[in-house]
């Protein structure tokens, strides 16, 4: 999957140099000291004993839980799917990963994707992890297309970057290279997604150019989106560059599909929590900094055979 992956990066994130990471290590280091108090044993009369570093820094309420409610819709492999009855991918892994340094667990609990906020809203979930585009629109509360208010915004913890790829059948690429090469086409995407978001604009593009527009099929999940393009229905699809990667390297053995084109519209994705839960924000935000100084997420970034993605340091809305 890595080799597939770096050559189709529209715009690389570089690996950490020894500086960086002396840096990173260096801060977290004085922020376990200012702002965390020291490692040794903190008590929670509800939980016991942490020696988690961070866990003086969640909410009480998350504090005497021992859990984060997750909104995310898994079935997005690689970056949350299940495989015999387990919760895996991307996100999890570094759930857990930031679950440790912050004592406390992740618990994934599935929705649709464009349900997910509406969730977070509504304090179903505490924040929300599924491969999701932090971006202005997002952070503001607005429909991308109208401007209106669709909901209170979020804010979010950015730890990866991503662009849209556009897949085909193998063999069946239909000369398409570029998004405008998708005028007058069918194409298949999930719902409420950057990808969707994008096969729209673009259709807007064709038709001011006098082209026929887009004709668009957004599915649930991005699984039911690929299995329509596999059966003959519609010409193309559009998916995050890890999830099109992923579905290139194993539908049918790698027979299924292939990626066309080149990535666009690289973005970060962010982990969202509701707008004045800073405290809640700030920790998330720091246990990411001490996993990505400690190397865990290196490793983690690598297992998964994303590690163009991978971000040098724990941002809060760095999307626009």
């Amino acid at each position: 999957m890595t080799a597939s992956i770096t050559r189709r990066r529209s715009r690389r994130t570089g690996m950490k140099s020894k500086a960086a990471v002396a840096g990173a290590i260096a801060v977290t280091g004085a922020l376990l000291l200012t702002g965390c108090g020291d490692q040794r044993d903190k008590t929670n009369t509800t939980r016991g004993a942490t020696t988690a570093p961070l866990f003086s820094m969640l909410p009480k309420k998350i504090q005497s839980a021992g859990v984060i409610k997750v909104g995310s819709d898994i079935n997005y492999p690689p970056v949350e799917f299940r495989k015999n009855g387990q919760v895996i991918g991307l996100d999890p892994d570094l759930a857990a990963a930031m679950g440790k340094v912050l004592g406390v667990e992740f618990k994934f609990n599935n929705g649709t994707f464009d349900g997910l906020l509406t969730g977070l809203r509504s304090k179903r979930y505490d924040i929300a992890m599924s491969a999701m585009t932090d971006n202005k629109s997002r952070q503001d509360g607005v429909d991308p297309e109208t401007g209106k208010p669709v909901g209170e915004g979020v804010d979010f913890v950015d730890y990866f970057t991503a662009g849209v790829s556009m897949y085909t059948r193998k063999g069946e690429d239909q000369g398409i290279k570029t998004w405008d090469d998708l005028c007058g086409k069918d194409v298949v995407v999930q719902r409420g997604t950057t990808s969707h978001d994008l096969a729209k604009a673009q259709s807007k593009t064709c038709e001011k150019n006098h082209k026929s527009k887009i004709s668009i099929e957004a599915y649930a999940n991005d699984t039911e989106a690929q299995t329509r393009l596999l059966g003959g229905g519609g010409d193309a699809g559009a998916s995050d560059f890890p999830v099109a990667a992923y579905a290139v390297k194993t539908s049918g053995g790698g027979n299924d599909f292939q990626v066309v084109g080149e990535q666009v519209e690289a973005a970060p994705y962010g982990i969202a929590v509701a707008k004045g839960n800073t405290e809640l924000r700030d920790a998330l935000r720091q246990a990411l900094a001490f996993i990505i100084a400690n190397g865990e997420y290196d490793k983690i970034i690598a297992k998964w055979g994303v590690q163009d993605g991978a971000v040098l340091k724990a941002v809060v809305n760095g999307g626009k």
